[in-house]
């Protein structure tokens, strides 16, 4: 969850400052530091932004773990982490509950940072691997482009750096304790509403909540469409779905059903604090402790439309 929030207040100079501070670390990139994140120490990049959009009282990221943290009550936590850059979430729920996470990474540079941080703890299993929607798209050639702190994959048949894939079939086989699957997070940057659906149908017997990022833009930019994932979850039997600011605050829940017409907002034009994404949990009709945790977490419900 590297993306940068922009629904946070702050100064002119200070923005400055902190993109500053990113030109001068994106010197030397590659540069290994340890750093505190919101009370987990990890190995990172020294051009990663995480320490940057997690500064002080922010949010940012911790609307994931106050959800681990909730879904906990049920049973030990196994999720799966789609996307697992360095493993800051991974790490960070697994610091704050009984959780077991497969992370699931395909660029092989955060791949070997996320090796540093999760060495030798046995509640972590690494998928070294692309997650596919279906066997279609697994042969194709990818190519990562890093930004900032994240990875998107782009197709190039001349990629040099082409990761594995895997389906998500051939992800359960592989990590059998996702049969207790309770969590999946999702940030694949434009690939998610693609990826979820797929893992839903895969584990359709457990229902896992699906929280991930939703962002029209990038979305499009991937080649999908954005709105198609609403109706998909509809059909599958997720009903509820609770929204937070792309800096985590979080702003109010829905039924699925309503999300194509509420993600309008999105495409409008924007103030400088609108947000240009969100994060969304989204919970199975039949999740009574799901709709519960994402009630606690996010209690108003969204006002209709004006007729």
């Amino acid at each position: 969850m590297t993306s940068e929030p922009t629904d946070f207040r702050e100064s002119a100079v200070r923005r400055f400052r902190r993109r500053l501070g990113w030109a001068v670390r994106d010197l030397r990139p590659t540069r290994p530091v340890v750093r505190e994140v919101q009370g987990v120490r990890m190995v990172m990049p020294w051009s990663h932004r995480l320490p940057d959009y997690t500064r002080g009282d922010s949010p940012y990221g911790q609307n994931l773990v106050d959800l681990a943290v909730r879904l906990t009550r049920d049973e030990p936590l196994v999720v799966l982490d789609i996307g697992s850059n360095i493993g800051d979430s991974a790490l960070q729920i697994a610091h704050a509950t009984d959780a077991f996470v497969v992370c699931v990474e395909a660029d092989p540079y955060y791949l070997g940072f996320l090796r540093r941080n999760t060495r030798d703890d046995p509640r972590f299993e690494i998928e070294a691997a692309l997650l596919v929607p279906d066997a279609s798209e697994a042969d194709a050639a990818r190519r990562a482009i890093r930004i900032g702190g994240t990875t998107r994959f782009v197709e190039d048949a001349d990629a040099p750096d082409s990761s594995p894939a895997v389906t998500p079939p051939q992800l359960r086989e592989r990590h059998p304790r996702t049969n207790r699957l309770r969590l999946v997070k999702s940030d694949t940057d434009g690939y998610d509403v693609a990826i979820v659906p797929a893992v839903a149908r895969e584990w359709s017997d457990r229902k896992p909540v699906l929280f991930f990022e939703y962002d029209p833009a990038t979305t499009r930019a991937a080649g999908h469409d954005p709105i198609a994932v609403w109706g998909e979850l509809a059909a599958l039997g997720y009903r509820d779905v609770a929204v937070w600011g792309n800096g985590g605050h979080p702003l109010w829940r829905a039924d699925v059903t309503e999300m194509a017409v509420a993600s309008r907002v999105l495409d409008a034009p924007k103030q400088r604090y609108d947000p240009t994404y969100w994060d969304v949990a989204v919970v199975h009709a039949d999740d009574e402790s799901g709709h519960a945790a994402i009630k606690a977490l996010v209690p108003s419900v969204r006002s209709p439309e004006p007729a």
